[in-house]
C-alpha cells in the first residue's frame, strides 16, 4: 500500500526541527496499515489545534494511521540518547514518527507525532508497532493529567491498524497521535554531546531556546540561563506529580521533556494507599523510580543535561562545571518551594509559615502507618471542615485527632472562615484521579471491542474536583491489602 498526500482538515505545518543538522533526525515515512479505524478522537484537542472535526471523523483515521500524509507535513524520526535505568544508550524514535509541527490558530507550535507507526532507522530489533491497550492507556492518563492541571502531552487520537502485534501474545495494533510542545528531551542534548560536534550542540541549544525559552535569547550566559530555566520547570512539574500521587515509572533521561511536560506514559500509575516506596513498573526491580525517589531522580537527570551543556560554554571547562554544579545544587530548594506551596494549598493554607512543612509531612506519616488512601484523605479532610464534623471512622485513625488539632490551630491564622478553608481545599484536591483498577477495566473492555468504559472514564475527568453522578464510581481506590498493582511499558 502506498502513502498518499492529504490536505484539508486545517493542518498548518511549519517544520522547523527539520532545519537542524540531519544528525538529529532521519526522514522516515510511516508504514501503511491494512484497515485504519477510528477508536478515539479528542475533539477538544482538535478544536484547540484549529482542525475541522467533521473532516477528521471521515478522513482522520487514514492520516492518523500513516496511510495518508497531510499537505505540508515532513515525516521524520528523531535521534536522541538517554540513560535508561542509569545506563547510557543511543536511542531514537524506534516506533514513532514526527509528522511535523502544526501551527495553531493562536500561532502556538506543536509536534504531531504518530506513535506505533512502524519501523524507523532507530528501531533496532523492534517492530515499530504498538498495541491498542498501551495507546488507550496513554490517552486516558494524559487526559487525566490535563484535567488535574499538570503539564502534559496530549492525545489527539487512537487509531486501530487492523493488524496484530506480537508481544507475549498477539494483541490488536493501534497508533496514538500525540501532541506535544516538542519532543526535545534531555536525551537529545546527550546525543548531541556524545557526537562531539560543538556546532551541532550549539545549534540545538539555540533552536530549543528560541522555541521554548525565547526570553533567554539575548542572555549573556545562555547555557547557564537555559539550564536554570529547565531546572525550574522540572522542579515545578515533579512537585505537581508528588502532590497527586503520580508515579511516572520510567524516568530515563530520554523521557524528560525540555519543555517541561509529562511525556511517555508507559508503566505509570497513581497511588491508592499511600506508601512512599511504591513502585508499579514490572521492570523497576531496584525501585529506582519509586514514588519518593522522583525528585532526586529529576536532579540526577538534570545533572546529565549539565554534563552535555558543558561543551558549549566558552573558556575553561572546569569553571563551567563549577557553575553548573552551583545551579544544580539549587534544585532541592527550588523543588521544595513549589512543593510546599502546593502542599499548603492542599491543606487550605494561603500563606507560608515555618512549621507548615512538618504539618504536611506528619500527615503523610499517619497516612503511611494507617494505610490511608492518598487522594481520599484530603477529600475527607475538606468534607469534614465543610460539614463541621470529621467522618467518625476516619477520626479513629491513630494520631489523626492530634494532627487535626495542630492543623486547626494553623488554619485559624488564615483569612476567611473554616468553610472558606474547605472550599479552597476542594479546588485543588481531586475527587477522582485515573484510578489504576478503573483504567485497567477500561483497557480490558476496549481490547474486546467495548469502548463504553473508556468514554465514561474520560467523561468523569471533566470535573475532577467536584463530586458528580458521573465520577462517583471512580472515587474509590484499591483497598489496603489488595494485590499489588503492576504495570508494563508496552514495548
Amino acid at each position: 500500500m502506498s502513502i498518499k498526500k492529504k490536505s484539508d482538515a486545517g493542518w498548518c505545518f511549519d517544520n522547523s526541527f527539520a532545519h537542524l543538522p540531519e544528525v538529529f533526525f532521519s526522514p522516515t515515512k510511516p508504514e501503511p496499515v491494512r484497515h485504519a479505524g477510528q477508536i478515539l478522537l479528542n475533539e477538544t484537542v482538535a478544536k484547540d489545534l484549529g482542525l475541522t472535526i467533521e473532516i477528521l471523523r471521515l478522513d482522520g483515521p487514514q492520516v492518523f494511521a500513516g496511510n495518508e500524509i497531510p499537505s505540508g507535513a515532513m515525516p521524520i524520526a528523531q535521534a536522541y540518547a538517554g540513560h535508561q535505568f542509569g545506563h547510557f544508550t543511543n536511542l531514537g524514535d524506534g516506533r514513532a514518527i514526527l509528522l511535523g509541527e502544526h501551527l495553531t490558530p493562536d500561532k502556538q507550535r506543536v509536534d504531531v507525532q504518530l506513535k506505533g507507526s512502524g519501523r524507523t532507522p532507530y528501531s533496532r530489533s523492534g517492530d515499530g508497532r504498538a498495541a491498542l491497550g498501551p495507546m488507550i492507556r496513554e490517552y486516558i492518563i494524559s487526559e487525566g493529567m490535563e484535567s488535574l492541571g499538570i503539564p502534559t502531552t496530549r492525545s489527539l487520537s487512537v487509531t486501530a491498524t487492523g493488524e496484530s502485534v506480537l508481544r507475549s501474545t498477539p494483541l490488536p495494533g493501534a497508533i496514538l497521535t500525540r501532541i506535544a510542545k516538542s519532543h526535545i528531551r534531555v536525551g537529545t542534548f546527550q546525543y548531541a554531546a556524545a557526537l562531539g560536534d560543538k556546532e551541532n550542540l550549539s545549534q540545538l541549544l539555540a533552536y530549543t531556546v528560541d522555541r521554548h525559552y525565547p526570553d533567554l535569547r539575548n542572555s549573556d550566559d545562555l547555557p547557564f540561563a537555559f539550564f536554570q530555566a529547565v531546572l525550574d520547570r522540572q522542579a515545578d512539574l515533579v512537585s505537581r506529580w508528588m502532590l497527586v500521587g503520580f508515579v511516572h515509572g520510567v524516568m530515563n533521561t530520554d523521557n524528560v521533556s525540555i519543555a517541561g511536560e509529562t511525556i511517555d506514559y508507559g508503566p505509570c500509575a497513581f497511588l491508592d494507599v499511600y506508601h512512599p516506596e511504591t513502585v508499579f513498573s514490572s521492570i523497576d526491580h531496584q525501585g529506582r523510580y519509586a514514588f519518593q525517589n522522583q525528585p532526586s531522580i529529576t536532579q540526577w537527570n538534570l545533572a546529565r543535561l549539565a554534563e552535555s551543556l558543558v561543551q558549549v560554554v566558552p573558556g575553561n571547562p572546569e569553571d563551567a562545571v563549577g557553575k553548573f554544579v552551583e545551579i544544580l545544587e539549587t534544585f532541592p530548594s527550588c523543588y521544595e518551594k513549589y512543593f510546599q506551596i502546593g502542599a499548603n494549598a492542599k491543606l487550605g493554607l494561603t500563606t507560608l509559615e515555618k512549621e507548615d512543612s512538618a504539618i504536611y509531612s506528619d500527615l503523610l506519616k499517619i497516612m503511611e502507618e494507617s494505610q490511608l488512601d492518598f487522594t481520599e484523605t484530603f477529600v475527607t479532610l475538606a468534607d469534614g471542615l465543610e460539614q463541621s464534623e470529621v467522618d467518625p471512622e476516619f477520626s479513629k485513625v491513630a494520631g489523626l485527632s492530634d494532627w487535626i488539632k495542630r492543623w486547626s490551630q494553623r488554619f485559624a491564622r488564615e483569612p476567611g472562615s473554616v468553610v472558606d478553608v474547605a472550599k479552597r481545599m476542594q479546588t485543588v484536591n481531586p475527587v477522582i484521579i485515573p484510578r489504576n483498577l478503573k483504567v485497567e477495566e477500561a483497557l480490558v473492555a476496549a481490547e474486546s471491542g467495548d469502548l463504553e468504559p473508556t468514554h465514561r472514564l474520560l467523561e468523569a475527568f471533566k470535573l475532577p474536583f467536584s463530586k458528580t453522578k458521573e465520577n462517583e464510581p471512580y472515587q474509590k481506590g484499591a483497598l489496603p491489602g489488595s494485590q499489588p498493582y503492576c504495570t508494563f511499558c508496552g514495548t
